[in-house]
């Protein structure tokens, strides 16, 4: 019996990963490790740029989510200079995050995340994606799944200019502002995205709820840890994409603290492992413990479980609905249950859709004043917002010509790092006993990670910065015969 079981590559992801698995002599597992072997360094690509270039750089970090990105770097910008955006500005800003969060959750649900549920984690491997999808679900599903990303990215085209690399957020405003005779295209639009997010959570009622082994999954022990949770809120304490503050909840769902982005460091740390490109956040104030959850340990999440756990609520009717239905389904709050993010996050899809349509009908929305032209000298700003994966910072520093000196960026999934470890660990000493492993048992190894929608694209820095290269030979029965390496 193998002692090592190897998951190479993960997949439905964005970026790469590896899980390897170590047995003990029982044949039980004995550690799970979550590695990222990947390096990029875009801190470092920030350096020696003018400033006002940040928004177009790190759009360029991942294909994926490149507008979570773009509007946290226009945010840091913002207060860089020390330049507040007129309010229309503010709106369209908010609007095409909302638009960008609904297609993107959209995204994960039915292409990424969403196959383990709607197909199910034993199906055949080639039937574990969008096509799989809409052979359960039927054809006219497809195409409105298709049919309702497509609009929505032709928005972000339209106001933007680009949907992966857009041309939009300027420190103090936007590019352009909305005219009035598009405005009815993106009230249309916002009504369809509203019934769109209604009909994705019916999808999820009637597969996923509908099946006793899906929920007896979602609420095992397997997939539940009990840690911290951070999110952006309102003045209200509700959930929002784009501004607010980041508050903080105790494994018990009581307030830990709540704290303006800029003051990020005084309660956010990074811990890095020998094993893995990625760093391993933690509240700072409660310290590293190592890979543990609970009180005392300094593990959090992000993400929209997390999120809908560090809020008191939904600022819009429908998903208030959504979201008071899942916690009395699932016990009440916090939820611990990791697979829960997929219910979640279509919460926040419908949320997202319908303040995306109070927006789109704001008449403010097609007001031209959509930009402060900065007066300040540049030095040091932070912007926040939510990705769709969780909290995402952007901390940059300049000399008095708006010139880099240096970038922090601490993406959601940095911030999840420890988290989806520890999920990855316990699911693989659930699933996994006496040896006995299948393509189906792997394949909810990796949806202890999928859950988290983890883009390691954006994700992966190192300390101090270089990358090692390991060569290994193997001979015909793939054993290593030869291993050469550079530190």
């Amino acid at each position: 019996m193998s002692r090592t079981i190897h998951i190479d590559p993960i997949t439905r992801l964005e970026g790469h990963g590896k899980i390897d698995i170590f047995l003990n002599d029982a044949g039980d597992v004995d550690r799970a490790y979550f590695q990222v072997p990947e390096l990029r360094g875009f801190e470092k690509f920030a350096e020696g740029r003018a400033c006002e270039d940040m928004p177009q750089i790190t759009s360029r970090i991942c294909g994926v989510c490149p507008m979570a990105h773009h509007m946290a770097a226009a945010k840091a910008l913002d207060d860089l200079y020390k330049v507040d955006p007129p309010a229309p500005a503010k709106k369209l800003r908010e609007l095409i995050y909302n638009i960008f969060t609904v297609e993107d959750h959209a995204l994960h649900f039915y292409f990424l995340g969403g196959p383990d549920f709607v197909v199910g984690p034993g199906a055949p491997k080639a039937e574990r994606n969008i096509l799989g999808v809409i052979g359960k679900v039927g054809l006219e599903v497809g195409k409105q799944v298709i049919a309702a990303r497509k609009e929505l990215r032709e928005l972000i085209n339209r106001m933007c200019g680009k949907v992966i690399h857009p041309v939009f957020g300027l420190p103090g405003g936007v590019s352009k502002p909305m005219k009035k005779e598009e405005q009815q295209l993106f009230i249309d639009a916002a009504d369809r995205a509203v019934e769109f997010g209604k009909f994705s959570l019916k999808v999820f009622d009637d597969i996923v709820l509908a099946n006793s082994q899906y929920v007896d999954w979602i609420v095992s022990d397997t997939y539940t840890h009990k840690t911290y949770y951070m999110g952006l809120v309102d003045e209200n304490n509700k959930v929002n994409f784009y501004d607010g503050k980041l508050r903080v909840v105790k494994p018990d769902g009581s307030e830990y603290v709540k704290f303006n982005p800029g003051d990020y460091l005084d309660h956010v740390a990074e811990h890095v492992e020998p094993w893995s490109y990625i760093k391993f956040c933690y509240l700072k104030n409660v310290g590293w413990k190592g890979f543990e959850d609970g009180e005392q340990s300094g593990v959090y999440s992000v993400a929209p479980l997390a999120r809908l756990n560090a809020s008191t609520g939904m600022a819009t009717p429908l998903a208030q609905e959504a979201y008071e239905k899942m916690f009395a389904t699932l016990g009440g709050k916090p939820v611990h249950h990791t697979l829960a993010n997929h219910w979640a996050r279509l919460v926040e899809l419908l949320y997202a859709a319908e303040r995306m349509k109070e927006l789109a009908n704001d008449p403010e929305i097609a007001d031209p004043n959509v930009r402060a032209i900065p007066k300040n000298k540049p030095a040091e700003g932070v912007g926040v917002v939510e990705a769709p994966r969780g909290t995402l910072f952007h901390h940059y520093k300049t000399d008095d010509r708006g010139v880099m000196t240096h970038a922090n960026l601490i993406v959601a999934t940095q911030n999840n790092a420890a988290r989806i470890a520890l999920s990855v660990d316990k699911a693989a000493k659930g699933l996994i006993k006496k040896g006995e492993v299948n393509d189906a048992l792997l394949n909810m190894v990796e949806m202890a990670f999928r859950a988290y929608d983890p883009c390691h694209g954006c994700a992966t820095h190192a300390l101090p910065g270089q990358m090692p290269l390991v060569v290994r030979l193997h001979d015909s029965g793939m054993n290593v015969v030869s291993e050469v390496k550079r530190n």
